[in-house]
């Protein structure tokens, strides 16, 4: 498919620099846009876009700011850039702010906890080594497909309790939740995006009224149902669905995507690849390197609720504020050689990737802990995960992500 070349970012006025355009990302065409609004205009707005006009803020101190000024940023209505539309208006607990943020975060939080993760590393464990031993060592393959979505749905449909046998609609709903071209560029049609979104409703009131009452169980739908605040969501459709989406697109997006970018960072920095066959005990810095290389979400929005002042503009109330946090993370004022991915820096987890203040990422421990399993494994049984051709990127302004990825195994020895 021939794309159509995106013109050179210097040679465009900067009051027209459109950083929301989705081709930027399916073309990886975005460093020198952001380089551009970072050194010459850290807080840009602009006027007119397919999305509306809109605020970028796009240095590491800034998106920090703004991200832990609930009171003058607000989540509400909407946490990204495009339109969501009247269809399906759900809302779910990161698109508010409190107290009703606290409250439904709370409820579902505890699957997350310490002690869980820790009774989830074994079964994550087992499930990984079932994925690579499964792969045909030696042909080339789609490692997206074989491993990055499969991996994670696996996961996803253990975090829900959902029919194991059915998970791959999980995928399908995380897919079609953010994929129209209204919401962030993507090509998913408006009538699709509506029919799946109605379909995924559908199914999980089903499994909540057949949950209801049940003893023990420790899964998403259960925490819901046992918190006296959030018993009654299934009650409130919009709001039921909202929640079920975040929970899924967050459990799945972002980890399958970084899954697919560490292997695509360690081919194109050989180096790295040969510090980390020498010494797997880098394994949990490179897991935190990779998702700042990666930023697997490219943003968040937030609506100004009063104007101010923010360096030199003034933001008015209602107006959209963008943290572009694929920016942040090659911030050369916050972050030594952003540009290098580099397995073993001193302070790795000093990124934005998962966000600050009471909208940090809740399964930021989860996602590590699923890389670090896959990484301890991988380097048990390959020598190199080469990758044979380019990737396949998503049309998207929010996620960064991949639809293919062609691999091919080496042993070891």
């Amino acid at each position: 498919m021939n794309q159509a070349i995106l013109p050179d970012p210097h040679t465009i006025p900067l009051a027209q620099m459109d950083v929301s355009d989705p081709r930027l990302y399916e073309q990886d065409a975005w460093r020198p846009w952001f380089a551009r609004l970072r050194e010459e205009a850290p807080v840009h707005y602009l006027a007119d876009s397919a999305f509306g006009p809109f605020w970028s803020v796009t240095r590491f101190e800034d998106i920090v700011a703004v991200d832990t000024n609930h009171e003058v940023f607000s989540s509400e209505p909407a946490i990204i850039i495009g339109d969501l539309g009247d269809e399906v208006p759900f809302e779910n607990f990161i698109a508010m702010d409190p107290p009703k943020h606290d409250v439904q975060r709370r409820a579902v939080q505890p699957v997350v906890a310490p002690q869980n993760l820790a009774e989830m590393e074994s079964l994550i464990r087992s499930r990984v080594v079932e994925i690579l031993d499964n792969l045909p060592v030696g042909d080339t393959f789609d490692w997206v497909e074989r491993v990055s979505i499969n991996l994670t749905t696996q996961m996803l449909a253990t975090l829900f309790d959902f029919p194991f046998e059915e998970r791959r609609k999980l995928t399908y709903w995380s897919d079609i939740a953010a994929g129209s071209p209204e919401i962030a560029g993507g090509d998913v049609s408006q009538e699709e995006r509506v029919a799946g979104l109605r379909e995924c409703l559908e199914t999980f009131t089903g499994i909540w009224h057949q949950r209801k009452g049940r003893e023990g169980g420790f899964d998403l739908i259960t925490l819901l149902q046992r918190d006296p605040e959030t018993a009654d969501m299934v009650e409130r459709p919009m709001e039921y669905l909202g929640n079920l989406l975040l929970l899924i697109v967050g459990g799945n997006d972002t980890t399958r995507n970084s899954i697919s970018g560490g292997v695509l960072a360690l081919n194109q920095n050989p180096g790295e690849y040969d510090k980390l066959r020498a010494d797997h005990g880098l394994i949990p810095g490179m897991v935190s390197e990779i998702i700042r290389w990666q930023t697997p979400l490219l943003h968040l929005r937030r609506t100004a609720m009063r104007g101010v002042e923010f360096g030199d503009p003034t933001i008015r109330a209602g107006d959209q504020v963008v943290r572009w946090f694929v920016s942040g993370n090659r911030d050369e004022r916050a972050i030594e050689n952003p540009d290098s991915f580099i397995i073993d820096r001193a302070n790795p987890r000093h990124h934005v990737s998962f966000g600050f203040g009471i909208h940090r990422c809740m399964g930021n421990r989860l996602g590590e802990m699923q890389l670090r399993v896959l990484w301890e494994e991988i380097m048990q049984r390959f020598s190199f995960v080469e990758v044979m051709g380019e990737p396949e990127r998503v049309r998207s302004n929010f996620v960064r992500g991949y639809k293919s990825l062609p691999v091919r195994l080496h042993p070891l020895g």
